[in-house]
C-alpha cells in the first residue's frame, strides 16, 4: 500500500474492511461523540445516545475498548463505578467523524434533490413499461 492509495487486492483489504466497518456504525459514532465531553458512565452513555439497547451499548463498548478507542476504567467501590473514556487514537478519530458529520450537513440537500430527481425517474420509466 503506498501513500494516498489502498490497495484492495492486498492482504490489507480484510483487516481494513473489519476496522472501517466499526467506525461506521452509527452505534460506534454517536458514542465516541457523547464520549467527547469527557468521561462518562454506562447509564450516562445510554441516556446521551437515545434509541441504543443495553446490550448494543455493551456490544460496541466491547468493540471499542478492544480496538483501543475506549478506555473503560473500574473503581473498585460499592457498587463498582465503571466509567469510559476516549483514548488518543479515539480522539483521532472524532476529527473524520465530525468532518463527515458537517459534510453531510451540508450536502442534505442535494442528496435529498437527488433522491427525489432519482425516485421520480424511476417512477416515471416504470410506469412508462406498464
Amino acid at each position: 500500500m503506498s501513500a494516498g492509495t489502498l490497495d484492495v487486492t492486498s492482504n490489507t483489504c480484510r483487516p481494513v474492511g473489519e476496522i472501517l466497518a466499526l467506525i461506521g456504525d452509527k452505534w460506534t459514532v454517536l458514542i465516541l461523540m457523547a464520549l467527547r465531553a469527557g468521561p462518562r458512565r454506562f447509564t450516562e452513555l445510554r441516556r446521551d445516545v437515545p434509541g441504543i439497547s443495553q446490550r448494543m451499548l455493551t456490544l460496541t463498548l466491547r468493540a471499542l475498548e478492544r480496538d483501543g478507542f475506549v478506555l473503560r476504567t473500574v473503581t473498585p467501590t460499592i457498587p463498582p463505578r465503571v466509567d469510559y473514556e476516549v483514548t488518543e487514537l479515539g480522539r483521532s478519530l472524532q476529527e473524520p467523524v465530525i468532518a463527515l458529520g458537517r459534510w453531510a450537513e451540508d450536502n442534505q440537500a442535494r442528496i435529498e434533490a437527488a433522491r427525489k430527481a432519482f425516485d421520480a425517474a424511476a417512477s416515471q420509466a416504470s410506469s412508462s413499461a406498464s
